[in-house]
């Protein structure tokens, strides 16, 4: 057998095992070192060593740990639900105010966590009551906020960006640019379908009743401010200072981190309880998003010496298809992998087996990059994985997974436009990082 079919063969052992339920990670490991041996012998070992190292050099990887603090502290700090409280307040007497106010509220936190599973329990937890209490259609409110919760994968800065732009090899300040106006025109695409329903069914989102609304004008007014101003504060320091090119993504992961604190501190909510919770938290999530990256690293490593990509691509490159077709055809690849499998094991894994095929076709990488992101958003919201279904049942027992299920696929058939538009309109995606290097 030759090293290509080798190669092909250790693919789909590598899909078999993680269909089967095998822990990915180590999946990686094991097939590597197996294969490797076959097909490089003792080098293997060496190949090992130098991957791991290599990686652990990416100083950009310390961001990862530090955003996802930031977005542990500023979950418990109070402040999305002083924020939703607010819209709920002023938007009363707006039908469907409560899906405006979670999307709206989800969408400026998205600036803040790149947590999925923080944001749909918080935002359960904060809003499941009021939409029961005020009879909203269940499933219509299980996809709004599993929709918006998933926001914070796409909207910089997010963990999954800063893991992308190293695999791809684009720079994450660029990447954090570009993801801006995708992730607010998905936004505005979940804003506009809720509120259209809600206005010709009021049945799916009334009126808030009497009971459910703010007693003054000042109330709305600080409800809002003390939830957005620092806030806005806060990611104009983080992100703005990334954009602007003033700190480089680590640097600005950092003064995240740092702010987080502070305000979690004037809030009175930091003690040493929550504070020793929060960095368990990041420890063990970092852990198991870097740990898989060594493992798919060497995975990666071994397969591209095998010389399987070149075969890859220079069948995806024979098909009688233009290269727009090909780009597509990927684009359903992505989409369909992203129904068993979370974000991490997609980039890691299988982007890069992509990427040379990109190359050869002339695409910007950068959009390229972009549409995989738009595209991943689908993992949380696509059965059978799509955990962010668990989340909202563990914290909204009294709707039926059914219920959840049915309002995420509508959503999920959002995300496929807010796709088509980033796939058929690319400057939506390059106008931004363009304008800010000019």
């Amino acid at each position: 057998m030759s090293q290509e079919m080798l190669g092909l063969v250790l693919l789909g052992s590598l899909i078999v095992g993680i269909f089967i339920g095998f822990p990915i990670a180590f999946t990686l490991i094991v097939l590597s070192v197996v294969f490797g041996y076959i097909g490089l012998g003792a080098r293997v070992f060496d190949l090992m060593v130098f991957q791991t190292l290599g990686l652990m050099k990416e100083e950009v990887l310390a961001a990862v740990p530090l955003f996802v603090f930031m977005g542990h502290l500023l979950e418990q700090a109070g402040l999305m639900e002083r924020l939703f409280r607010g819209f709920q307040y002023a938007l009363a007497p707006v039908r469907g105010s409560l899906y405006l106010g979670i999307l709206l509220t989800a969408t400026i936190f998205a600036t803040a966590t790149g947590i999925i599973g923080a944001s749909v329990t918080v935002m359960g937890l904060m809003a499941g009551p009021s939409l029961i209490r005020s009879r909203y259609d269940p499933a219509m409110s299980a996809g709004v906020i599993t929709a918006g919760g998933t926001l914070g994968i796409l909207i910089p800065p997010s963990v999954m960006l800063v893991l992308l732009g190293p695999t791809v090899g684009v720079s994450i300040v660029k990447l954090f640019a570009a993801a801006i106006i995708p992730g607010l025109v998905l936004s505005g695409l979940y804003i506009v379908y809720a509120m259209t329903r809600s206005y010709f069914n009021p049945r799916l989102g009334p009126p808030l009743p009497p009971e459910e609304r703010a007693t003054s004008v000042s109330l709305i007014a600080r409800e809002v401010l003390v939830g957005m101003v620092p806030m806005a504060i806060l990611i104009f320091a983080a992100l703005g200072s990334i954009l602007a090119g003033l700190a480089t993504p680590t640097e600005g992961a950092a003064m995240a981190a740092f702010g987080a604190i502070i305000l979690t501190l004037l809030y009175r909510r930091l003690n040493w309880q929550m504070l020793k919770g929060a960095v368990f938290r990041t420890m063990q999530t970092t852990s198991l998003i870097l740990f898989l990256a060594v493992a798919a690293n060497i995975y990666g490593a071994v397969f591209s010496r095998l010389g399987t990509p070149t075969l890859i691509t220079k069948a995806l490159m024979g098909l009688p298809v233009p290269p727009m077709g090909v780009l597509i055809l990927l684009m359903v690849i992505i989409f369909i992998l992203g129904w068993p499998l979370e974000w991490p094991a997609i980039v890691l894994i299988f982007v890069p087996i992509f990427i040379p095929v990109v190359k050869n076709l002339g695409f910007d990488l950068l959009w390229f990059s972009t549409l995989v992101a738009v595209n991943l958003q689908t993992a949380f919201l696509s059965p059978p994985v799509a955990m962010a279904a668990y989340y909202l049942k563990a914290v909204v027992p009294q709707w039926s997974l059914g219920q959840i299920y049915r309002g995420m696929m509508e959503f999920m058939v959002l995300q496929v436009v807010g796709l088509i538009l980033v796939l058929f309109f690319p400057q939506l995606a390059l106008w931004l990082p363009n304008a800010i290097t000019k």
